[in-house]
């Protein structure tokens, strides 16, 4: 890794643990064993590390979440992998984010304290939703969810689903529960569907 990297991946690393508002410049520097000119030669502030570091947390999402999801024809299979994939490579996923999802973390430490940074976060939780409700409206095209049923609101019951479940793996490390609870979103799935 380059020091560029080795930066942003610690900063995920401390950011999903400690948060951003508690993490300093000085903590991520001696992790990687870096000066503070090394960090400044890459990243202006740590607002802009912070955005280096949620862009990398995005890509390493989109990696582990949508996995596979090509090769898979029906919508509601492709929303069943996601949930199966965010369970098994992404919140599993220790070495990059050891305090869980970075996304609800960050969201719920900078609501109140970094307004405009918890909306670079928020604007991927409306992506995410849109996408669950766009596989829903194609699966519904196609006849194959019940009458009357509102997309959005399921869109809506599986991200809450899906954010629920990373609050209590991040809080008790229960795999058992990780499993029950994305289990319980499945079946909510196929409670829908025809």
């Amino acid at each position: 890794m380059t020091l560029k990297e080795k930066i942003i991946h610690e900063s995920l690393r401390q950011f999903s643990t400690k948060g951003f508002m508690s993490t300093s410049i000085n903590d991520i520097l001696e992790a990687v064993g870096a000066s503070k000119g090394g960090l400044y030669n890459h990243f202006k502030s740590k607002e802009d590390l912070f955005l280096a570091s949620l862009s990398e947390a995005r890509k390493i999402w989109r990696q582990r979440n949508l996995a596979g999801l090509h090769q898979l024809e029906r919508p509601l299979d492709k929303i069943r992998k996601l949930l199966e994939n965010y369970r098994d490579n992404y919140l599993a996923d220790s070495e990059n984010f050891p305090g869980g999802c970075i996304f609800v973390n960050l969201a719920v430490e900078l609501n109140d304290q970094q307004p405009h940074l918890a909306r670079e976060v928020n604007e991927g939780f409306e992506r995410f939703k849109g996408m669950i409700q766009r596989l829903l409206d194609q699966e519904k095209a196609a006849g194959r969810l019940k009458d009357g049923i509102d997309t959005g609101l399921v869109a809506e019951m599986i991200f809450s689903g899906i954010v629920g479940t990373c609050v209590t793996y991040t809080s008790d490390k229960s795999r058992e529960h990780l499993d029950h609870n994305i289990k319980a979103i499945i079946n909510y799935l196929s409670m829908v569907s025809t």
